[in-house]
Formats: structure tokens, sequence, C-alpha cells
């Protein structure tokens, strides 16, 4: 890219954390030969404001509209009510690569397999996320005609992306984050269920099943019906036996099916059920916490663009569906600024949010046009959708300030309305920039023209997504989820552990006389307030961690915010360690009745190395 210049600081700088600065110091801020720290955290933002605002000249604007549009951009920053995804804050007028989300697809050949390889090292080197599905690699066993031998299947070609992200972390700037994918119908599901169940594999990447409604119709109803597999290259379907090894079966393993659905020999023995094949996610699932579940016939009803092709997986964190080749940038409102309390009322500024929201959409937009994309097939759908993800952080922090419990109907209700205002208003400030920049080039073919007879400059505006060293940065909880802990430590890329104490509770505690440092060890060794009857039961109804909400909530919650979102929820429920098989089962269900797009669970301590932890 051109030389850069970035503009010098236009406002006051902002106020950090201990936390933040070291995290920032660590990752973000430029560094010498030697290793050190030449930028402030102002000059970080000044740097981004000025490339964003740089984008204004593209649509008209002089040198002192420039000028004036830096500023915003940089106080909308700086006061950590907005903040873009990490690529944006570690590269802009350096690398050149913006955006934190790609999806490749995976052709069933060597050359498109490998050429998928190559593009993810290119995103992942600039910091960008990589999601995949692997649906359509023919199975294991499956004839090669070039070679007259057979394939090893999915799971084999699944490990070198696996191994490609552990290659390029060693020089990367963040943790190599994947999402792999597999139709619950491809014949090599069994070994995908099955294959992070060893913890030490597949570590970069999170797993989801693709589950239709049809199939989940299935299992609600009684799950009797045999489990029928097909194979992508040839659509001949198949049944499960259950005598097969799932190590080692391959597709001539496989009772086949004719054209009418029925078995073409009359071989013997049991087959797997939709019934089966659902309590093996589920049990994987209270083992490991993956895999997860999409409800993939649903993302496709949300599909903006369904004339360019249905929509095969997600981002690494799932919040963002994309379409094969496609690339989306992130950014999202810290809501606890807006929210505040006083003796008499408690309320969210709704004007000051409405202008952060539009203000925000501008600054999304505008990176489209200014990010140097690392695979050119990802240009040509990133400029014709314009796709952005609006979403939001502290929004724990927002209840505590309200003085909402989060595991209350009041809560859940809240959080819909909250989300519907920032949807509206997103949608509202993208139609205003389709009036004076014109809609999205794609929309002719989208459900905005089609359905909705609305222009709008992104075909997808909003999502919720996990907001995780962002949120450090900003001092605030992490996107919709309610806070780990009041007080709990975060291991970070480079393997130290930060303290983090909630600010709200600490002021609130500390008016009331009760905050010492023994409550706060106390607390930090058992993760909750809730059996210490010296802390006032109020404060104790409302400040409530991860595991002390119900997995009931979690999901109510993530349903809520689904309901006002265009694109999709990152939100994980959380179970206690004791947690059984049928929770996970029951959570998993009323996630697909309310109208999630996904569900992803984690029960305590089934993992090592958790990014949060206790004493």
């Amino acid at each position: 890219m051109a030389e850069f210049h970035s503009r010098p600081v236009p406002g006051k700088s902002p106020v950090l954390t201990d936390n933040a600065l070291s995290v920032l110091q660590s990752r973000y801020l430029i560094k010498d030969v030697q290793g050190k720290c030449i930028e402030t955290p102002a000059e970080l933002f000044s740097r981004v404001a000025t490339l964003i605002a740089d984008a204004e000249a593209r649509y008209g604007a002089n040198s002192s509209e420039i000028e004036q549009w830096h500023k915003q951009y940089y106080d909308l920053m700086a006061s950590l009510k907005f903040l873009p995804n990490s690529p944006a804050l570690m590269n802009a007028g350096r690398r050149g690569m913006l955006s934190a989300c790609f999806v490749l697809p995976v052709e069933d050949s060597i050359e498109g397999i490998f050429e998928a390889v190559k593009q993810t090292a290119l995103i992942q080197q600039a910091g960008g996320g990589t999601g995949f599905s692997f649906d359509r690699l023919r199975p294991t066993g499956d004839r090669v005609a070039s070679s007259g031998g057979t394939t090893s299947g999915p799971i084999s070609f699944w490990r070198v992306f696996s191994e490609t992200t552990n290659a390029i972390q060693q020089g990367a700037f963040r943790r190599g984050a994947n999402m792999g994918m597999m139709s619950v119908e491809h014949p090599d599901i069994l070994k995908f269920l099955y294959a992070k169940q060893n913890l030490e594999a597949f570590t970069n990447f999170n797993i989801s099943v693709k589950i239709t409604d049809d199939w989940m119709k299935k299992v609600l109803k009684s799950g009797n019906t045999l489990h029928i597999v097909t194979n992508p290259r040839t659509g001949q379907r198949y049944l499960l036996p259950h005598r097969i090894d799932i190590a080692d079966y391959t597709i001539n393993d496989l009772h086949k099916l004719d054209d009418k659905g029925k078995p073409v020999s009359k071989e013997a023995g049991r087959f797997y059920t939709v019934s089966d094949i659902w309590k093996i996610i589920i049990k994987c699932a209270h083992k490991t916490g993956e895999p997860g579940v999409a409800f993939i016939d649903r993302i496709n009803r949300d599909n903006p663009n369904p004339s360019l092709g249905p929509i095969e997986t997600t981002n690494p964190c799932g919040e963002q569906p994309l379409l094969p080749y496609e690339a989306c940038t992130l950014g999202s409102i810290n809501v606890a600024k807006f929210a505040s309390c006083t003796e008499t009322r408690a309320d969210i500024d709704w004007p000051a949010l409405d202008e952060t929201v539009t203000l925000a959409v501008r600054f999304l937009d505008n990176i489209i046009d200014v990010c140097d994309y690392p695979v050119r097939d990802t240009v040509r759908l990133a400029l014709g959708n314009r796709k952005i993800g609006l979403g939001v952080m502290g929004f724990a922090d927002c209840l505590f300030t309200l003085g909402i419990p989060y595991d209350s109907q009041q809560g859940v209700d809240f959080g819909a309305e909250l989300m519907k205002f920032i949807n509206d208003s997103a949608q509202k400030a993208s139609g205003e920039l389709a009036r004076l920049r014109g809609p999205f080039p794609n929309w002719n073919g989208s459900v905005w023209r089609t359905e909705r007879n609305v222009k709008v400059r992104n075909a997808s505006i909003t999502c919720a997504a996990p907001t995780g060293t962002i949120s450090i940065i900003a001092d605030c909880s992490s996107g919709i989820e309610p806070v780990y802990s009041l007080v709990f430590f975060r291991q970070v890329l480079d393997g130290r552990k930060l303290l983090h104490v909630n600010p709200i509770f600490k002021h609130m505690a500390e008016k009331q006389g009760i905050y010492n440092e023994e409550l706060e060890k106390h607390i930090a060794g058992t993760g909750s307030i809730q059996q210490i009857t010296a802390i006032p039961v109020d404060l104790r109804r409302i400040f409530r961690g991860a595991y002390d909400i119900k997995p009931q909530w979690h999901v109510r919650m993530q349903a809520a915010f689904q309901r006002h979102c265009d694109a999709a929820v990152s939100k994980t429920i959380n179970f206690s360690e004791k947690a059984t098989v049928s929770a996970i089962d029951k959570a998993y269900k009323l996630a697909y009745q309310l109208g999630c797009k996904g569900v992803t669970v984690y029960r305590r301590n089934s993992r090592m190395n958790e990014p949060m932890s206790l004493y």
C-alpha cells in the first residue's frame, strides 16, 4: 500500500486500565526493531482514524471535512464507546488487512484444497479468522479417478488446515482461529463428531454440526427414523451400521439405499437412527463443549443474497454466516457507556446511543473501501455485498448499572429492546449511506430489493460477536455474556494472566463499606458471591456470574438478541461441572425452539487451560 502518514492526535487521550495498557503494549502498539513500543494508545487510535477518515475522500469530502471526520472517528474509539475488530486496530496504516472474518470454500480436489490452505495462511498471517465447510469433500475410501486409488477423507485434509494455522501462529499478531462445519448427513459425520474429543487435536478449530429443520423435527418427534447420509460426489445414499469402527470405517462399510430409500441388500443388523446421532452430539458436547450445532436452514432463510448461492458456514465464533470467499469487518459498541443510574431513575441515553450507532456504521462501511484483502477472490464479494457486523459489548455491565438481573424476564426483555434499537438505528444509518453513496452493488438480486424494497449500503449490518480482547481494552464485559466472575484471571496470548475485578461491583461494594481484600480473594476463589451473607440480597440478585445463571436463561438471552440481529449471535451456554447430559440436551433443543441460529455449550472444567480462571 502507499506510504501512510497518521495525523496528530486530535483529542483527549483515552483513559485506560493497566490491563488494557498491557494488552495494547503486547499486541497492538507499533514497536521498533528492538521490540520497544514507539506508539501511544492515543496515537494508535489516531492512526486508525486517519485511514478511516481518508475513505471519505472517495465520496467527495475535502481536506477540511476529512479532518473533521478524523476527529469524530478518533473520539469514537478514544472514548471507548466503540472499537473495531482487532485486525483494524493492529493493521490500519501498516499492513492494510482490516477484516476479522473470512469464509473459504474447500473444493473436492487436491488443487482446490491446497489453494484454500494457501489462502488460509495469507489471511491468518494478517490476523483474520477463517471458516470452512467440509461437506463437499468425498468420504473416506471413495474413489479418486485421477489416481485409481481412494481418498483419505475430510478429517485428514482438515488436519492440514489445522497444522497450517499452527505454523502461521508463530509470526502472527493473534491466535489463529477457525470454524469447521460438516453436515449431519455427510458419510464421515461420525468421524467428525469424535475428532475433537481428543483435547490435543484441532485446538485452533471450533466445530459445529449443520442440522436442517427437517432433521431437527425428526429429533423432536421421536428420533427413531433411520439416519441417512449422502455421498456428495455421487449422490448415493447410505445407512450407517452400528457395527462399523468409527476410526476406520470407509464408504464401503456403509449400507446402500436405492432410489426409493430402500436397502439394496438384506444385510442384517441395526443402523444408526436420528436419535442415535443426536445423542452422540449431546454426549460429546457434554464432555468437551464440542461440537456446537448450526441450524443451517434458519441461517439461509436470512441469507440476504440467496441468488449468489447458499451459506455453508460461518466465521470462527459463529456470529457471521458468510458466502464462500466472503469477508466481513466487525465492530462493537460498549453499551455500558450509555447506562446511568440515579436515586430516581435508571436508563439508557438512547439519543447518544443512536448517534454512536450511526457513526459506527459509517466507520465500518469505510473500512471496506480501505481494507487490503490478502486473498483476491474475497474482494469481489466484500465490495459487492459490503457486509458489516455491528454488535455490542459491556451488556452485563450495563445490566449491573441499571440494576437488572441477567437471569430474569426483565433482563431478557431489556436485551431484546436494546438490540432492536441498535438494529433499527443501524439499518437507518445504512439506508442514509445508501442515499449518499448508493446501495451495495449486489442489491438488485438481494432480499433487500425483492422482499423489502429498502435500499441499504450493507447487505448485512448487525451481529453479536464475543469481543474478547477489545472488551479488555474497553474495560467492559464481553459481548452479551454475563461476567465469568466478579473477580477472575484472564489468560492472554503470551501466557500471562491478568487479574480482572469488575469495576461496577467494586464501586457499589465500596459504597456500602463491604469491599476489602479478603472479599476479593474469596470471590476469585469461588467465582460467586451468592453464598456470602454479608453482601445484601439485592446485590447478590443483580451481581451474578456465568455459573450462577441457569442455562435456560443463557439460551433465552441469546434468542432475545437473535430476534433483532441480521446475522447471528456468538454466545456460550455455561453449565456447572456437575451438569448432566440431559441438561445439555434440553439446552440444545430450547435453542432451536426459541429461534437461535446455532448453539454452543461449555461445562465447567471440561477442558484444561481455560481462557478465564479463578485462583
